[in-house]
């Protein structure tokens, strides 16, 4: 028996949850099934059409289980049916998330009807959540949902007759195919083909049997997070294989867990750019938050600190947490308060909260309002400022149910400030959380919120490594650049000595000035080192950040070198590009508060337009200001021109960490010479710091052995043969789908070192080899809609730019005229040349590719990949692989015939053509033929490919249809709009 991925994956997935295997009929005691409470059904026992994704009847039982005026009155239960039938029907109108929302408000109890007596409005059940068993778990595998077009996603997950987990299982056996092939199935074809059997998702998942990813609806792939096991002590060792993945499974899965996150951790915020967005959590905030509330509920120990590494969502647990403290019953209501020690974390915060809608929610002004809101007895969620307990009165409030969660624990918290919150609050919970660890000088942390109890000081831990592994954040990279401006003793020493002995000052007026001066600022700021830096961060963001589509921060000495670096850019840069954020002092001269002072307000405008990939904005320029608390996913490069140590240097340096689409590192680009000793600058008790920064030279040391394992697939192949002759002779040595997999493979992580050095001169000896890697790559690359196409990723920017410069296409593509036709078929079929068939495969595929979306061709796809299969184990001999596939291309050729005479009927104007004829009234006007090619003039001009799965691309095509009607007085007929507004969907 061979593997794939329904015996090998699917199958195996049904079997840890449900003790069913569906390989050989056997189901397994139900108490040695972890996840005893899921009951596997075939698709054929679900009593349901395929275009239902509720199983009603389900459904309807527990309706009926759970809500005893249901029960007193079944019929009730069809109302609650309808009205989420409505939700699932009105997808197609607010989009996704939005009625993923609004079924979400159903899921977890908060909606009613008026079931109760004289009408009265009742809380309507959908789950129980106390008592597991009172629900019903099916799982089921191959669910056919039929919308437009048919859809087979292979793991559906029921909680009482409703859909709330998706799976996707892919093939264990083939290197190139990974999770990110099944997770791209859910998210780019499942949830837009058959979006209304996402509208009750709580989750989807992937895996190919080495790796489990999960994600919420329209989560983008790079968000899709790993779940990993509590207390699993091989977890940064990671295994790999299905018993793993089972693990893990059956621990996201179990029913306990999955209503926890539908009840306590699903988020519905606002991004940036205004759009609605879907939040579910990744392990660490999961497992930190429950931490949290299970020592509240216990009672026993009345603090804990918790270290997740910078940038893994610190903001995101606290809300997670705050909410479930909040919901659970036996605290009897509690106050939470969530203490920061910024004013621009106090933003940051506030806005992840208030961006998630979170009820009874305070933020305070002042002290004296939030001295007023204690001694009041609040019971909500308070976000304040740690300053705002100044001269706080003792025990202002006694309760034992008030929690505080402090941001960044390891700073101000341990002075005067952090002595009155504990004398006000005696009998509160204490929980310190910080991104940066505890470092050997700083005891009074450890003291502060570290609990005995917990091992090492930390009740919760994610560590550098921990982020990095779970793609939570990105590695860091460092750079030191211009070795000559960077600032040593020495260097100080003999630039003061020179500037003494310009200055012929005696040594008594040196020493004056050598205290009154800032000696070091007089050497940094100096014209000529400003100048020769910003002449090389010209040359570097325009060869390394730019082409990527990121941005980059300037952080200088102090607020007057803003301004001089500001001047000096705007030499190589328009004015536009960039912008100083400092404050200014009641000190400061009028002319230069007058240019320079900026207001909160002006500060979030900035923060927002450096966000916007589309704007002029490329650099901020800083010195203090939004080195924390500034989240800005672009930011990739941070050119770093000041001494900055300890926590204040992670912290900063991890603003370019975050995970932002095609980025694959940060970068800090060192002037100053901050990381000459990076031990020194970052001393911390954890070994593990001293590798959060990557050294470009290692990536240089780690080049020669890449390239080399690249080659080492084209061994004995003379490199310097042009042409299609060299070409081929390429592709022939990896002319199997493992070897070229494995190709790929060594050539993505080339890729990767190649985009990260460039434009490095080290490159220069293997640019040819390079060159010559990456040409192959193209030309064996799979069409986009391939499986495994995601490990065959897109070039980067600096390869692309590469072969563009010194390839012409038809060299890559163009191996020699062949024209598919019945004649040269049988020329083939008569006499089977190897050379003649392997072109005929390859005319076959292209034409395949062309008519992706059509079943029948698609079935001829397939058998190709089976027949391909047969040759590559050696099933079938080179003839029989010649004629079989002889039939093929007359099969194709009659199929092509058929659909031209198809085509002909259905081009986009013919489809609108035909439907205003068919709609066509009284009112309509006669000038149909006009009305069409407005129509399509005004949709060809604001369409761009993909429009249709992007809520921006969709609303200009909508408002553009509106305008194209409302010119025949038609805007008002909304049966026409949606209708033609589908034809355009599908049609262009």
């Amino acid at each position: 028996m061979s593997f794939n991925e329904l015996n090998s994956v699917e199958n195996y997935i049904i079997k840890q949850l449900t003790g069913v295997n569906l390989n050989t009929n056997e189901v397994a005691e139900v108490a040695l099934v972890y996840n005893s409470l899921w009951q596997y059904k075939s698709p054929q026992e679900l009593q349901r059409s395929v275009n239902e994704v509720l199983l009603e009847s389900e459904l309807k039982q527990a309706l009926i289980r759970l809500n005893p005026e249901i029960t007193a009155n079944p019929e009730f239960a069809d109302e609650v049916i309808y009205k989420l039938r409505a939700i699932l029907i009105s997808v197609h109108q607010v989009g996704l998330v939005r009625a993923n929302e609004e079924f979400f408000k159903w899921l977890q109890g908060d909606k009613t009807m008026p079931f109760g007596e004289n009408n009265r409005h009742v809380p309507v059940r959908l789950i129980d959540f106390e008592d597991l068993k009172n629900n019903s778990f099916i799982a089921t595998t191959q669910f056919r949902v039929h919308y437009r077009e048919t859809k087979i996603p292979d793991v559906v997950l029921f909680i009482n007759g409703l859909p709330t987990v998706i799976g996707e299982a892919k093939t264990p056996i083939r290197p190139s195919i990974s999770w990110l092939d099944g997770a791209h199935e859910v998210h780019d074809i499942y949830e837009n083909a058959i979006s209304q059997l996402f509208v009750p998702n709580v989750l989807s998942f992937a895996t190919e049997g080495k790796e489990l990813y999960y994600g919420g609806v329209r989560t983008p792939l790079e968000f899709w997070a790993p779940w990993r096991l509590e207390n699993d002590e091989d977890a940064i060792a990671k295994r790999l294989g299905l018993g793993e993945v089972g693990k893990e499974l059956s621990d996201l899965l179990h029913p306990k867990r999955l209503l926890d996150i539908l009840q306590n951790f699903s988020l519905f915020t606002t991004n940036k750019k205004k759009q609605r967005i879907k939040v579910i959590p990744r392990f660490q905030q999961y497992e930190g938050a429950n931490r949290i509330v299970e020592r509240v509920k216990e009672g026993k120990i009345k603090k804990g600190l918790i270290w997740h590494f910078q940038g893994s969502g610190k903001s995101l647990l606290m809300v997670f947490a705050a909410q479930k403290l909040r919901r659970e019953q036996s605290l009897k209501s509690p106050t939470v308060i969530v203490l920061v020690d910024r004013t621009d974390l106090d933003t940051q915060i506030t806005g992840t909260f208030n961006a998630a809608d979170v009820p009874n929610l305070e933020t305070t002004d002042s002290i004296y309002e939030l001295q007023k809101l204690l001694e009041r007895d609040t019971r909500k969620i308070i976000i304040s400022t740690i300053f705002k307990f100044r001269d706080a009165k003792p025990n202002m409030n006694i309760r034992e149910n008030i929690i505080v969660l402090v941001d960044e624990a390891h700073r101000t918290q341990e002075g005067d400030l952090g002595r009155q919150m504990r004398v006000a609050l005696p009998n509160a919970f204490l929980f310190g959380l910080t991104g940066t660890p505890v470092n050997k000088a700083d005891k009074n942390t450890f003291w502060a919120f570290g609990a005995e109890e917990d091992k090492g000081g930390y009740m919760s831990r994610y560590t550098f490594h921990d982020s990095i592994r779970d793609k939570a954040t990105m590695p860091l990279h460092f750079e030191p650049r211009l070795v000559d401006v960077h600032v040593d003793k020495e260097n100080i020493d003999r630039a003061f000595a020179e500037f003494k002995e310009s200055s012929a000052l005696t040594d008594e007026e040196a020493d004056a000035l050598n205290k009154k001066s800032a000696k070091m600022a007089a050497f940094l700021k100096s014209p000529e080192r400003v100048a020769k830096i910003v002449s090389d961060i010209a040359q570097h963001f325009n060869e390394k950040v730019n082409p990527h589509g990121f941005k980059a921060m300037i952080v200088t000495p102090d607020r007057y070198a803003c301004v001089q670096y500001k001047a000096e850019l705007d030499t190589y840069f328009p004015e536009e590009a960039s912008k100083v954020v400092i404050s200014t002092t009641a000190n400061d001269g009028i002319e230069f508060k007058q240019k320079w002072a900026i207001t909160k307000s002006d500060q979030e405008k900035i923060v927002d337009e450096f966000n916007d990939a589309t704007s002029d904005l490329k650099f901020i320029i800083v010195t203090a200001k939004l080195l924390t608390g500034f989240d800005a996913p672009i930011l990739q490069t941070m050119y770093l021109d000041k001494s900055i140590k300890d926590h204040t240097l992670l912290q900063a340096i991890c603003r370019t960490n975050r995970l932002y689409p095609k980025k694959s590192f940060g970068r800090i680009v060192d002037y100053f010479g901050v990381f000459d000793d990076a031990a020194k600058a970052l001393q911390f008790d954890e070994d593990s710091i001293k590798k959060v920064i990557t050294n470009l030279t290692d990536l240089k040391e780690k080049l020669p052995k890449a390239m080399e394992e690249a080659l080492s697939h084209f061994k004995n192949l003379d490199r310097s043969l042009g042409g299609f002759e060299g070409l081929e002779a390429a592709q022939n040595a990896i002319n199997n789908d493992d070897k070229k997999d494995a190709f790929a493979k060594d050539y993505k992580y080339v890729s990767k070192l190649w985009e990260s050095l460039s434009p490095d001169a080290i490159l220069n000896e293997y640019q040819e080899d390079y060159k010559w890697l990456s040409q192959v790559f193209e030309s064996v690359r799979p069409a986009s809609d391939n499986i495994g196409k995601l490990l065959w990723f897109s070039l980067g920017a600096q390869t692309t730019q590469l072969i563009h410069e010194n390839v012409h296409v038809g060299e890559v593509h163009q191996l020699e005229e062949f024209v598919l036709d019945a004649d040269v078929i049988e020329d083939i079929f008569n006499n089977p040349d190897p050379k003649n068939a392997k072109k005929l495969e390859k005319l076959l595929i292209k034409r395949f590719q062309k008519h992706s979306g059509d079943p029948k061709f698609k079935s001829l796809s397939e058998r190709l990949e089976a027949l391909r299969d047969k040759a590559q184990q050696g099933l079938i001999t080179s003839i029989e692989f010649v004629k079989e596939l002889c039939k093929l291309a007359k099969e194709t050729v009659e199929a092509e015939k058929e659909m031209s005479e198809l085509v002909q009927i259905k081009t986009p104007k013919a489809a609108l053509t035909e439907l205003f004829l068919e709609l066509k009234n009284q009112e309509t006007p006669a000038v149909v033929e006009r009305i069409v090619n407005d129509i399509d003039a005004i949709v060809r001009v604001v369409r761009f490919p993909g429009w249709q799965k992007t809520s921006s691309g969709e609303r200009e095509v909508q408002k553009s249809l509106r305008q194209a009607l409302l010119k025949y007085k038609l805007h008002k007929e909304q049966d026409l709009f949606n209708r033609a507004y589908a034809y355009i969907k599908e049609y262009y």
